[in-house]
């Protein structure tokens, strides 16, 4: 399945803030033409191309591209340091480098770093000592690669919350394009109805596993993606009743600022085209997601699942209403929950590590120490979350095992925490992490950004008192955090997942220079 499989006069890509349309036509000669550039510069199946593109159309031309021509393809973070680029383009052991001309001011610094990238190509624009893509596709011809055609894959690389990023491997490539799906497709086919009639938000950057799979997975299944440069709640709600938008992909944290949107904003919506709601990448709140489903209707559905693919789990608005807290029943694998550090399988109820047996395989590119560290003695693969079972098969998640919080001995989940904070209506973000303390080890300690932020140190005082008194009238104290900092904005990826290792490692440098307040 590709985009040359559909009418060539359907909209595949609709980029919401400028409006440009690209026809299924349109992309399907795009990407054919670089498809034989990266072909004539010596690429053979199975090689590897990186690309660090914004979101537009250019990013899908070079994606489907790499696609049909059957190469490994990795999409990297825009926001990423040139140090940061560049450690993952030599890591995955890219042979063509693919970079915005909006991110030249990394360029020489990344070509510097990355002796073994042949060809470095400029998109959009000239670079210095990179040549531009447009010249080169000029040219080429916009028909398809003669013969049988394999299908490639995207090699993704974790979000390095916890370190430097691991590229999680695909398995070998064989499936020729007409047959083969994005991972996700099936799912979005037989779950959700995607098809031609379908109009898909993407409202997060592209280069996230999340948001590249699923809208390459709508386009196979012919509907049309609207892209969003930038997600902004205003600018989301008006897409939605504007063009029709019938399935959308979202993180809690867009809808915290979507329920923190003024109330006749709110009422004046129009969501009547929406079918289906996803949301994922993130913990999202009881009470967030309950207000969702009060605001938008049953159509919300959850998935848990990384970047590495060893199992997913799915829970409708339904089910989550008879399970709340959940992140739902296996689609993919088999969930396990294991003692820590004993990998002792517990029994329904008990809270350990969460594994997945009977799924998809991964390795870590070029780090096999990491890929043992994330499989059990019995082979079941981990993304390094905690949780437990029920009776009937619902997952709950409590946390990532790196944020767990030891205090006197006693083990804290700061999920717990965040998620109430998050609840308040005066937080529009919150994190929650251990800080060094001399007597217990670690404490509890949040960081806060206010809907409606103050300057006062009065007010400062005043509402830290409010949201620990919310905070310990629902929770065991040891669970509560014993002081709260307000910032005006905390280091969140752009697709939403939370950045907490930086703030722990701030708050780690300042107790070396005193304790921490």
């Amino acid at each position: 399945m590709h985009p040359g499989a559909h009418p060539p006069d359907h909209p595949a890509i609709v980029m919401a803030a400028s409006g440009r349309t690209v026809s299924y036509g349109e992309l399907d000669a795009a990407a054919n033409r670089v498809s034989r550039l990266l072909r004539g510069l010596g690429l053979e199946v199975g090689d590897h191309v990186a690309l660090c593109l914004e979101n537009g159309s250019p990013f899908f031309e070079v994606a489907w591209g790499a696609h049909g021509a059957g190469l490994l393809y990795t999409a990297l973070s825009t926001r990423l340091t040139a140090e940061e680029l560049a450690y993952v383009v030599d890591d995955c052991g890219a042979r063509v480098l693919l970079l915005s001309a909006r991110y030249a001011d990394r360029a020489a610094a990344v070509r510097a770093a990355t002796p073994r990238v042949e060809r470095y190509l400029s998109v959009g624009g000239e670079i210095p000592g990179y040549e531009p893509l447009e010249a080169l596709v000029a040219d080429q011809p916009s028909t398809p690669l003669e013969g049988t055609r394999i299908a490639g894959r995207d090699m993704l690389y974790s979000s390095g919350t916890t370190g430097r990023p691991k590229g999680i491997k695909p398995t070998g490539l064989a499936q020729p394009v007409d047959d083969a799906a994005i991972i996700v497709t099936p799912i979005l086919r037989d779950l959700l109805g995607v098809g031609p009639d379908t109009v898909y938000l993407s409202p997060a950057p592209l280069y996230h596993a999340a948001p590249l799979r699923f809208s390459m997975a709508v386009q196979q299944l012919g509907g049309t993606v609207v892209a969003m440069e930038r997600f902004t709640p205003e600018a989301a709600l008006d897409l939605i009743a504007e063009r029709g938008v019938t399935h959308t992909q979202m993180v809690p944290t867009m809808f915290v600022r979507l329920l923190r949107l003024p109330e006749e904003l709110r009422r004046a919506a129009d969501l009547r085209s929406l079918r289906a709601v996803l949301h994922a990448g993130a913990p999202c709140p009881s009470e967030v997601k309950r207000q969702m489903i009060d605001w938008w209707g049953p159509i919300l559905h959850e998935y848990y699942a990384s970047t590495e693919g060893a199992g997913l789990t799915w829970i409708t608005s339904e089910q989550w209403l008879a399970h709340p807290g959940s992140v739902g029943r296996a689609l993919v694998g088999v969930p396990r929950v294991l003692a820590d550090d004993e990998d002792v399988e517990l029994p329904v109820g008990r809270t350990g590590r969460v594994f997945f047996s009977d799924g998809p395989t991964f390795e870590y590119h070029g780090d096999p120490s990491k890929t043992r560290e994330a499989h059990s003695r019995q082979g079941w693969a981990t993304a390094g979350d905690i949780g437990h079972l029920d009776a009937d098969g619902y997952l709950y998640l409590t946390d990532r095992a790196s944020f767990t919080i030891i205090s006197g001995g006693v083990n804290v989940y700061p999920q717990e925490a965040e998620s109430l904070l998050a609840a308040h209506p005066k937080v529009m973000d919150v994190a929650v992490f251990g800080v060094p303390d001399e007597e217990f080890g670690e404490r509890v300690h949040a960081v806060v950004q206010l809907v409606d932020p103050v300057d006062d140190d009065d007010a400062w005082a005043a509402l830290e008192q409010e949201l620990l008194a919310h905070c310990r009238a629902r929770l065991a104290d040891v669970k509560c955090p014993r002081h709260i900092d307000f910032r005006a904005e905390l280091p969140r990826h752009d697709t939403g997942k939370l950045y907490k290792r930086l703030l722990k490692e701030e708050y780690a440098r300042r107790a070396t220079a005193g304790p921490v307040r």
